[in-house]
């Protein structure tokens, strides 16, 4: 799970503020800023081109780069993009400085495998993705493209959690308080088993209905019986 190699090449940029990213622009660079580490802070353009690649990795933020200057190289990390809001296109960048060794905290995304096997999933139930992505600590030469979640044993009602991912040497997930869900299987509207029982009694209780008297109405003596107590006589048919 190598993560796609991206790299820079980079011009100090002279001339800082306004005039100079908008001249960088024109000429056909993206303005930044290099910072971190000991050194200062350092003003920088970028082409163009090289970074609109880096975007369309769709890692660009979770994922280090390799600045080339002068045939010098410096490992780093984006820490941030701003994208021109009509053009869309890249307006400013930052980059921070770090170490191989170093350890970071990135978002890496989680893909699932074994959807075609998964018991729970041929019998109708549901992936429920709580994460996709998980926040991880780890070195910043060994930053995985992604984690990998296996479903292919799960029935419904079965989950995976961190604990069940393999994680890359030296990498701790940011969260350590809990074994934390990534995805559920699910039944159908979360009651799949529920539903039998419930068509059953909805059934049943216009049966039941039917048979009980209605509000307030005195249930009818049986024939040859004498009406209950307080009750007015019957009066013979056709006389008032």
């Amino acid at each position: 799970m190598s993560k796609h190699k991206i790299s820079f090449n980079v011009d100090v940029r002279e001339r800082v503020g306004t005039g100079g990213a908008r001249e960088a622009r024109r000429l056909g660079f993206v303005p930044g800023v290099l910072y971190g580490g000991d050194l200062a802070p350092v003003a920088i353009n970028l082409k163009k081109a090289e970074v609109i690649k880096a975007i369309e990795t769709g890692q660009f933020l979770n994922t280090t780069a390799t600045l080339i200057h002068k045939g010098e190289k410096q490992l780093v990390i984006p820490q941030g993009i701003q994208m021109h809001p009509v053009s869309d296109q890249p307006w400013h960048v930052d980059l921070r400085r770090v170490e191989p060794d170093q350890i970071i905290k990135v978002e890496v995304p989680v893909h699932f495998k074994g959807q075609e096997a998964s018991p729970g999933l041929k019998k109708g139930g549901t992936l429920n993705v709580v994460r996709h992505s998980v926040e991880l600590n780890v070195p910043a030469a060994k930053i995985p493209e992604y984690l990998e979640a296996d479903i292919s044993a799960l029935e419904v009602g079965d989950n995976v959690k961190i604990s069940d991912i393999k994680l890359p040497s030296n990498a701790t997930p940011a969260i350590t308080d809990r074994d934390f869900t990534i995805a559920t299987i699910a039944g159908r509207g979360g009651k799949a088993e529920e539903e039998p029982a419930a068509v059953a009694s909805a059934d049943a209780v216009p049966a039941a209905k039917a048979k009980a008297p209605a509000a307030g109405a005195a249930a009818a003596p049986a024939k040859g019986a004498a009406p209950a107590k307080g009750a007015a006589p019957a009066k013979p048919a056709g006389k008032k």
